[in-house]
Order: structure tokens, then sequence, then C-alpha cells
């Protein structure tokens, strides 16, 4: 009922725009594609907190070859600092307290649509623009801007979007939209970027091996700000059933998560999987699976895009993690910054920290999301 209020694509004037290079394809061709249809284009990448200077260079040296082939300036932007606040920060004060954040959705809001968008206005752009795959649109009738998938499904992101507000998203272009990835590709091999047919990153940026207690053991000790942080989720303690029986000892609460089966280091007779984290009496619950679906869930932090506030008992889709496929489900927003989702048929690991994102009925539009509680 909702695609039928949108009009054609929005159509931004032709103006000057920022590209936020990562070092990858993606925002190569974007670079491109926008320099081809007339854009006056500047490069601009963030440089961000990394254990490996290495992976740092290669990504520098790899967007600045790409504006130097595109020939555009190029700017690199240090957000360490600010990176280390609103993400790595957040992460691992979601992680030691019993929940699995996904940082992205705080990078997106607070550093790649936040900060990034003040440099490039400090450098005279009107916009920003990025590698996602995903879609603008304008709603002429309410004069709300929209976020829409991607037309390539496997690699939409607009998820890890849904935090972005009106303002961010009347700033930026996304002119992979109407491409897919093989077609990305093609685009760059053709004109030659030296990141055509570079590999994509498949973890955190900043934990590169995926090993997520190591490196916040590592980084609570390294930095002083986290002196209170240190050892915090590290300390063994009891693995319990859900009447309270004990099973056995944890290695510390930071080692699982929700729906977890491997690495428990138990044996049942039948397979156990976490069901819950308990932080403040460190303990993790274990049940069968049976026990990790659920129907209802709170979310908070919310961000409603499609409408100024979310209508009373709206029907919706709704997807609980990034690779969770949506599913039929009626919110009902409690507060500004709080809504109840209850889906028609149990969900399986719902796990508090992660993002939930409602779309229309017809799972193109986003509607808005939150994070679970």
């Amino acid at each position: 009922m909702y695609e039928n209020v949108i009009n054609e694509r929005y159509n931004f004037k032709m103006s000057r725009v920022a590209i936020a290079m990562s070092g990858g394809v993606d925002s190569s061709a974007a670079a491109l594609i926008l320099k081809q249809q007339g854009y006056e284009c500047v490069g601009i990448t963030m440089k961000l907190y990394t254990e490996n200077s290495d992976s740092t260079e290669v990504m520098l040296a790899d967007a600045k070859s790409v504006a130097d082939k595109l020939n555009i300036p190029f700017y690199e932007v240090d957000l360490k600092d600010c990176f280390c606040e609103n993400v790595i920060d957040k992460f691992i004060s979601e992680y030691i307290n019993g929940r699995t954040p996904n940082p992205c959705v705080y990078c997106n809001k607070a550093l790649k649509f936040g900060e990034l968008l003040k440099k490039a206005e400090e450098l005279g752009c009107d916009y920003i623009a990025t590698g996602h795959y995903s879609q603008i649109l304008k709603d002429e009738k309410s004069g709300r801007f929209l976020l829409k998938k991607g037309l390539d499904l496997t690699k939409d992101q607009s998820y890890m979007l849904y935090s972005l507000s009106q303002k961010q998203l009347s700033r930026v272009l996304f002119p992979l939209a109407d491409l897919n990835k093989a077609e990305v590709r093609k685009i760059a091999e053709e004109n030659g970027l030296i990141t055509a047919h570079k590999q994509d990153s498949q973890d955190i940026c900043f934990i590169p091996d995926g090993d997520y207690a190591s490196f916040i053991d590592r980084y609570t000790h390294e930095n002083p700000a986290h002196k209170e942080n240190i050892g915090r989720g590290f300390n063994e303690g009891d693995f319990i059933g859900e009447s309270g029986e004990i099973f056995g000892r944890h290695k510390g609460i930071i080692n699982y998560t929700i729906g977890q089966r491997k690495g428990l280091g138990l044996s049942f007779p039948q397979p156990m999987y976490v069901t819950k984290i308990d932080a403040e009496s460190n303990t993790v619950t274990l049940a069968e699976n049976e026990k990790l679906f659920s129907k209802k869930l709170t979310a908070i932090d919310i961000n409603s895009v499609l409408f100024e506030k979310i209508p009373e008992n709206l029907r919706v889709k709704a997807k609980v993690r990034y690779k969770h496929i949506e599913q039929f489900a009626t919110v009902i927003e409690v507060s500004e910054n709080e809504f109840t989702l209850e889906f028609d048929e149990p969900q399986r690991a719902i796990t508090s920290g992660q993002a939930v994102v409602l779309y229309t009925e017809y799972g193109t539009t986003v509607i808005g999301g939150g994070i679970i509680k």
C-alpha cells in the first residue's frame, strides 16, 4: 500500500559530491559513475582505528589510486578518536553486558553519514555518496526521503542504514542502487580501476580475524579509558538450565551469543543452545532448540524513516539480523524511543543488541527500526 505513493527516483541536482572511498570496488565504481554523470567529485577516505597499519596503508593507497585515475581531488580524514568513541566503545560495552551489537549500524549513523558529511560540507560539497547497494527516493506527497532495497538483493544494505535521519538521507547518493555486483566489477574492470577484482571485506573492519573476545581483552588493557572494563565478561561462571540447575562452568559471557551450540565444552544427550546471557549473575542459560523461538520483542533507540510516527498496529515485515529473511509482524510504537513487535510466527534466536528493521508488507521499503532490548 505504500509503494504507490512513491514517485520516480528523486532527482538530485548536479553538484559537488564527496565520495566516501574505502579502497574497495564498490566505492570506486560509485566515484566513476558520478564522474561520468557530470558531478564534480571529490574523493574522501576515513582513517579509522585498526590494529593492522599495513591494511590501512593499502586501503589509502588503493583509494588514492582510483581518485588519481579519475582525476578527482582526494582527501584523508582522521576519524580514529570519533570511531573509538562511537563504535568501538559501544561495541565493547554491549558485549561485556551480555548483548550482541552490530557496529556497522553505529558507524553508518555517526561516521559515514555523520562526521564524514560534515567534512564534505567543509569541502564545499552538497552531497556525500557511498557504494552501498540501496536506494533513496522521495515521496512527493509527504516530502519524506525514503530508503529502499537495492536492485541486487544479495548485496542489499538497507538493514544497516535504517538509522539514518531525514536530513542525512536528503544529502546522500547511492550510485549502485540499480546495479548488481557483477555489473559493478565489470564497470571497474572496463575502466581500468585497480580495485576491480579486490575481495569484499567479510568481517568487522577493526576485528578482521573475527576473534571478538581477544580484541576486547587487548583493547581494554591498552586504553586507559577502559580501565574499569578490564576483565569484565571474562570471569568464569555457571552454565544453567531454565529452572536454575547448574550444568557446568563457562569461560566468560563474552565468549557466547544467543543460539550458539558449538564451543560450550559440555556433553548432553541432546543438542543444547545458548538461550540467555545474564551479565549481572554471570550466567549463561542453555536449553533445547525449541526454547530459542519467540514471537515478541521490544526495541529502543528507534528511528522512523517512512513516517513521522509509526501508525498504530501497523502490519510490517521485519528482520532481526542482517541475514534474517523478513517475516510478517505487527508493530506498536510505545513512545518516541520504543516500539514493541509481535511476529505472526515465532522467530529463532532474537538477540538483544542486534538491530530489528521494519519493512513495508511488500518488503522493499524501510519503515524504520531500533535496537532489540
